[in-house]
């Protein structure tokens, strides 16, 4: 048996004090966090199954265990005689992961099984899973008689495959860890028996100080995250594990590369460890792709994506037959959100999201639907389950529900309607989630049924009957047959859910009891500031025409000193410094027109601005795909650095208009002043009757 002496000594407790104990006070008893506690909790029920017993909770959570008496006394017995080890798996193969990143790139079997101390069977079963964990990072681990091990890898994978292995299996101990640390408790061994303690301490009061209270604010995975990638990067840097030689920074002139510059120049000083430009460039990639930014930073900033995501939120609101199409706050906290993700992703940075598994369970359909509109928009970019997860929380948190109202009714058809179709219908309970209930019917019975009842026909047999769809299956319910369910379940979510209650009815009634009583004062200032927001919007609209400027710098330039003039701004130099440091940050052209977006919010700016300038000789400017592009209009987008929520939303809907059709986008590229002011209060006027009249 195998089992860690914390393990057994809950086994031991639980035994003991028969229903006494709880998670929390287990967790106060052995000082380590409940999380740990529950964690420890999963294995102890696998130890219990092998003697048949089963972990139970009385009606105040105290812990017991079921069985015969018999069988408890044989668990006490081989506890008694087996000698408890506090390295798990995983710490094994962490520990192997380690020496094999470390001390490579070639080793001898029998000498790796020592320094493991463990077989060399063990080891070679450690090694098929280590190597099949490494090749999501390109890193190949071979295997050859009278050479050993070897290990192939470029130096930045071996970084992500390590610190990737940290988070996903000791996430858990790296925030204990680290909170011990910010309070003071000083740990003489290494952390995870990698990890030095007074690196770890100092990177997250930098990390803290300098990224986390400024305005960058990071995700609590993703501040552990960046923690660990900066001392993965000092520790090999410091063992003279370099990265490989790259071109010039490509990110040197964002701001997230500025104030990664910052945080390593004071590392090197605090922990005189020389910190490369490269080690720069690469945690700038991290940080790219794990801040969050606050909601209303990007209220505006990505018109590509912002007109995807306004398609999922119609194409899931059409699916689960809900209306989510007006709700701001979802759409600017899934742009917020959805940036740095993607990033991520082209980054092919692993991802990790402890609540995958209870979110997929708790909202099987929303997550099927959400992953199926995903893959349709997105057709460059494959979505893990880990960010589905993510993606779903917020659509979880915009229909303010516990869990799903939406119950799937299967209904199993075999010969007799008993034997194995009892078994196939107790697994299609237990794998497939979003199936609520499974009826067993024979061939006979399901002849006079009534088929509007059921969701889902499942048949272990061919059926007589070629009216209606059916799926064929194992009895056994083999993993093709739960993918096949689950691809027909995929595929006709708006057919399952349109007759059905998605939300809690009285989740809708509380929604609609509010609507009906909105607060005076907020209403009314709502309204103040989308009248002032539109009014700035059609007052300052302008279209210039350039005849003989060829730079669109200077086009800039002319159209913010205008405005300086016209007393909408009071600083025209800072402006245009800010809209200098965000085209370096990425392209503002969009794609497949010929116009090109430049934004920013700046304090010095007075009032909503948009205007467009025309250009009779196209410039040549970075696309919003990264696609060098010719542009001959120039939409100009300003705004005040600070802005209430009515008056983002303003500019999201130009912004999102831009593109939305064929005609949108003749209309914007056109020059034609009255035009662009047409369709401008054409939009006012439709955010105006779905908004404020409605509400």
């Amino acid at each position: 048996m195998f089992i860690t002496s914390r393990e057994k000594s809950i086994v031991d407790l639980i035994v003991k004090t028969k229903g006494k104990h709880t998670v929390h006070s287990l967790s106060t008893f052995l000082n380590v966090s409940v999380r740990t506690v529950q964690r420890d909790l999963k294995s102890v029920e696998k130890i219990l199954k092998q003697f048949d017993l089963e972990l139970k909770r009385t009606s105040n959570d105290g812990l017991f265990i079921k069985g015969k008496n018999e069988q408890i006394y044989r668990l006490v017995q081989n506890l008694t005689s087996v000698n408890p080890t506090d390295e798990t798996p995983e710490e094994r193969k962490l520990s192997l992961l380690v020496i094999l990143l470390h001390e490579g790139p070639s080793f001898k079997i029998q000498v790796l099984a020592n320094q493991l101390g463990i077989s060399t069977a063990t080891l070679t079963a450690y090694l098929d899973d280590v190597a099949e964990w490494l090749t999501k990072f390109s890193i190949t681990v071979t295997r050859k008689r009278g050479v050993g091990v070897e290990l192939f890898a470029e130096e930045a994978n071996k970084r992500h495959a390590l610190t990737s292995y940290f988070l996903i299996y000791f996430y858990e101990e790296l925030i204990e860890n680290l909170y011990l640390l910010q309070r003071g408790i000083k740990q003489n061994e290494a952390i995870l028996g990698y990890f030095s303690p007074r690196y770890l301490l100092v990177i997250d009061q930098l990390v803290n100080q300098k990224i986390n209270k400024a305005q960058t604010r990071l995700a609590d995975s993703d501040y552990i995250g960046l923690i660990v990638h900066i001392c993965v990067t000092i520790q090999r840097t410091e063992n003279n594990f370099l990265l490989e030689q790259e071109g010039e920074a490509i990110h040197k002139y964002t701001s997230e590369f500025q104030l990664m510059e910052k945080v390593c120049r004071e590392l090197k000083d605090k922990l005189s460890i020389p910190i490369t430009n490269h080690d720069v460039n690469f945690l700038t990639v991290i940080l790219r792709g794990s801040k969050v930014q606050a909601a209303d930073v990007v209220y505006y900033d990505s018109v590509l994506l912002g007109k995807l995501i306004k398609n999922i939120i119609q194409n899931v609101s059409s699916t689960l037959h809900v209306d989510l199409s007006d709700d701001f706050s979802l759409f600017q906290g899934l742009l917020a959100h959805m940036e740095p993700s993607i990033f991520r992703l082209k980054q092919q940075l692993e991802l990790f999201n402890p609540l995958t598994e209870e979110i997929r369970k708790k909202y099987p359909v929303l997550f099927k639907t959400i992953k199926k509109s995903l893959k349709n928009e997105f057709k460059d970019i494959d979505f893990p389950d880990d960010e589905v997860a993510f993606i779903v929380l917020h659509f979880g948190s915009a229909l303010l529900m516990n869990e799903e109202k939406v119950r799937i009714k299967a209904v199993v058809v075999c010969p007799t309607g008993i034997g194995a179709s009892k078994m196939l219908a107790s697994r299609m309970k237990k794998e497939l989630a979003e199936i609520h209930t499974v009826e067993i019917l024979s061939i006979n019975d399901f002849q006079t049924a009534n088929l509007h009842e059921y969701d889902i026909v499942i048949s272990t047999v061919r059926l007589p009957f070629t009216d209606f769809d059916y799926i064929l299956v194992s009895p056994l319910l083999s993993d093709k047959d739960i993918r096949f369910i689950e691809n027909y379940l995929q595929h006709n979510l708006g057919k399952l859910t349109r007759n059905k209650q998605y939300l809690n009815p009285e989740n809708q009634k509380d929604d609609l009891t509010n609507n009906k009583q909105p607060n005076v004062k907020r209403l009314l200032q709502g309204i103040k500031d989308v009248h002032s927001s539109m009014d700035s919007i059609l007052n300052n609209l302008r279209v210039f025409r350039n005849h003989h400027i060829d730079d669109h710098w200077k086009v800039l330039k002319e159209m913010v000193e205008q405005a300086e003039q016209d007393g909408l701004i009071t600083n025209s130099n800072s402006v245009l410094k800010h809209l200098e440091e965000r085209e370096k940050k990425g392209g503002l052209g969009i794609p497949n027109t010929n116009m090109g977006l430049f934004h920013c919010r700046e304090e010095s700016v007075q009032e909503l601005i948009f205007q467009v300038s025309h250009l009779d000789y196209p410039c040549t400017v970075k696309g919003m795909n990264g696609q060098e592009m010719q542009m001959k209009n120039l939409l100009l987008m300003l705004a005040p650095e600070n802005m209430s929520k009515r008056e983002q939303e303003i500019l999201s809907i130009i912004s999102t208009s831009l593109i939305e059709s064929e005609v949108a986008m003749m209309i914007f590229s056109s020059s034609n002043e009255a035009m662009i002011r047409n369709k401008l209060e054409d939009l006012f006027l439709d955010y105006l009757q779905n908004n404020l009249i409605k509400e």
